[in-house]
């Protein structure tokens, strides 16, 4: 970590100007124009993996840290009435984008600029909450999550996509040191998976799925599900056709990465009546 940290910004604009970091750039959708990057992302096999876990028919959701308004597109155009929550201004990686993106897509998105440890909103609101890489950013996981169960509905989902996991706190530094923008900004962070696992079912949520990195093109991308499988073949001397899912979710329980990617998907209980 430097002495003088970036901002988020800064950071983003400094990866953005280094010419072999292009296809990082793109892979973070951090590139320009940003209505193409964001048409991209809806493209791409992480959204459709993520529309998958998605409740339907489309309602109310909330987009917490919402960066440049990707996600927020993605929903909006897949039908949900959508708010956008994004404490950071910046018109690169923040609210600005955000807006810029509404107004040129003619999305009506909602930009709240707030904390999601507070959420703005009042109870029972949301039939679908997304975090997309939110959840290790948390100042408290525990409070983020316990907003997130208020302002969901009864029934509604909470998705908490990309979220970094280590399997000891020993291991975070060595995440931290392998990030590409962590030594610039500071802001990267990592849980024990249990912690996430704790904060969201004390928060009142049912957690439906927690899906290890080889269990979902979500936590794969920009490579997928089929990519790992015909590596995973080759480690094993197995005809890729033998490498079922049941195997790949084991062989994915099993890694011990710092900073290895997991995805939740939970449930606000209906009460009985």
């Amino acid at each position: 970590m430097t002495d003088a940290l970036m901002t988020w910004e800064q950071a983003v604009a400094w990866l953005r100007n280094q010419p072999g970091e292009t296809e990082l750039v793109r892979a973070c959708f951090f590139d320009d124009p940003l209505l193409a990057a964001a048409k991209r992302f809806r493209a791409s096999s992480e959204w459709v993996a993520t529309r998958a876990l998605m409740p339907s028919p489309p309602g109310r959701a909330l987009d917490i840290g919402a960066g440049r308004g990707i996600a927020s597109y993605a929903l909006a155009a897949d039908g949900w009435q959508v708010s956008a929550l994004e404490p950071d201004p910046s018109p690169l990686v923040g609210s600005g984008a955000i807006r810029a993106l509404a107004s040129e897509s003619g999305k009506p998105i909602e930009v709240v600029e707030q904390w999601g440890e507070t959420l703005p909103f009042a109870s029972s609101t949301f039939d679908a909450v997304l975090c997309r890489q939110v959840l290790h950013h948390a100042r408290d996981l525990k409070q983020l999550c316990a907003e997130i169960g208020r302002v969901l509905k009864p029934g509604g989902i909470m998705l908490a996509t990309r979220e970094h996991v280590i399997s000891r706190r020993e291991d975070l530094p060595a995440f931290l040191a392998s990030h590409s923008l962590h030594k610039f900004y500071g802001g990267e962070n990592a849980y024990l998976l249990a912690e996430y696992h704790e904060a969201i079912t004390r928060a009142g949520l049912i957690l439906e799925r927690s899906l290890n990195p080889l269990q979902s093109d979500i936590n794969l991308f920009p490579m997928t599900l089929e990519d790992h499988r015909k590596l995973l073949a080759a480690r094993l001397r197995l005809p890729a056709v033998l490498v079922r899912p049941w195997l790949m979710a084991w062989y994915g329980n099993r890694l011990k990465d710092p900073g290895r990617l997991y995805t939740f998907r939970a449930r606000r209980p209906t009460p009985l009546v």
